[in-house]
């Protein structure tokens, strides 16, 4: 199944969608969701599967409903149970904006440019970073020169992420050691293991703590929010990077803040053709049972109503937006954002529809030509292509 061709969700999607059931708890009877829901996510020990888990446990508390949590190594593993409609969200990262857009694992002739929406994300005092072992004498990221850096395998969004970083200090990967692991919990057990000395993640990930506590330690360099054309270097890799005041996670606090980047994770990941009704009520469902896990991981607090980053690089469902509409967080200015990313959706998906009719059948040509295509079409329409 294709998801950019508009194609429904599978039977038991659908029927899970169709066959809403108000939940039983006292409280909880204007909030209609099905008894069993099932969402990927990172690997176990990251943030993103640590945040679903304690949303689950709310959901079980507050609206008896069961939550899967799946775990997914890779982008591509974490987001392939959604395209085939045996899932109904994913706690995903910056790969949903990657999916969107075509690029990066997801050029290839069974994926294209995905259909797909936003309905809450976090966005805390965390940040999203390269972490490096306390061992090896790195304090700035030039230092990561001829260090070992991870690579993750199929997560391409982990890795165009070390590349901003090495951009911003002027290197790029030919200046540095690739070390590449099946998965990012891997990655930071290779930390552990001296196997690699830098890895990205999100800086209250659990796989950090167990990296600090071993004899290597762990540090995080810094990006100066002063260093000008650093930054310029960083952006014109990962426009989706802000910049970001650190204040939590693992050896770093409000006392102890770090001058760094942020984009809102984990990003919580629908089809857009998700039943309305069940994406209105997973919105209102996480909004009103917040507390109830905000402190069930680290970070979870991110997920806040007055955190969200409602003019992101991705559109929000529409079923999101009825939901933030009613409660008064939906503006006429947001809609305008969010319709824009919907027509640039539009354009990638008709430029792989035309692109697939007669597409090269060696897959090095298909994803070479389907690049320039990509480009192409959004320069025609007005719309800067970010990755070329």
């Amino acid at each position: 199944m294709n998801m950019t061709m508009g194609a429904r969700l599978s039977g038991a999607l659908t029927g899970a969608a169709a066959l809403l059931m108000v939940a039983g708890t006292a409280g909880a009877a204007d909030v209609k969701l099905p008894s069993t829901m099932a969402w990927t996510a990172y690997d176990t020990g990251s943030a993103g599967h640590a945040h679903a888990v304690a949303m689950g446990k709310a959901l079980k508390e507050k609206y008896d409903v069961n939550l899967r949590v799946l775990p997914g190594k890779n982008d591509v593993s974490r987001l392939r149970p959604l395209q085939a409609g045996k899932v109904e969200a994913v706690a995903n990262g910056v790969g949903t904006y990657f999916a969107q857009e075509g690029v990066f694992g997801f050029d290839k002739p069974d994926w294209g440019p995905q259909n797909i929406r936003i309905v809450l994300s976090s966005t805390g005092g965390a940040g999203l970073m390269v972490g490096v072992a306390d061992d090896v004498g790195i304090k700035e990221f030039k230092d990561l020169k001829g260090k070992r850096v991870a690579w993750v395998k199929a997560a391409p969004s982990l890795n165009h992420n070390v590349t901003a970083f090495l951009a911003f200090a002027g290197l790029t990967w030919d200046d540095v050691t690739k070390v590449e692991f099946a998965g990012f919990g891997a990655s930071w057990e290779g930390m552990t293991n001296n196997q690699v000395d830098a890895a990205f993640a999100i800086t209250n990930s659990g796989a950090t703590k167990a990296v600090a506590a071993t004899p290597r330690g762990l540090l995080w360099p810094p990006l100066p929010h002063g260093d000008t054309e650093g930054w310029k270097r960083l952006s014109a890799v990962a426009p989706y990077m802000a910049k970001h005041t650190i204040t939590a996670g693992t050896n770093v606090s409000k006392d102890q803040p770090i001058e760094g980047t942020a984009y809102p994770y984990p990003i919580l990941t629908v089809r857009t053709d998700a039943e309305d009704d069940l994406v209105y009520n997973i919105t209102k469902a996480l909004i009103e049972s917040f507390d109830a896990y905000k402190d069930g991981a680290p970070g979870a607090a991110g997920w806040a109503l007055k955190n969200q980053v409602f003019e992101w690089a991705v559109p929000y469902h529409d079923g999101a937006i009825r939901y933030l509409a009613e409660i008064g967080s939906w503006t006429p200015a947001m809609q305008k954002h969010n319709d824009g990313l919907v027509a640039r959706q539009k354009v990638l998906q008709d430029a792989w529809a035309t692109f697939t009719k007669d597409a090269p059948s060696d897959e090095d040509t298909f994803v070479e030509k389907w690049g320039k295509t990509r480009v192409a079409a959004l320069k025609a329409a007005g719309m800067v292509p970010v990755i070329e």
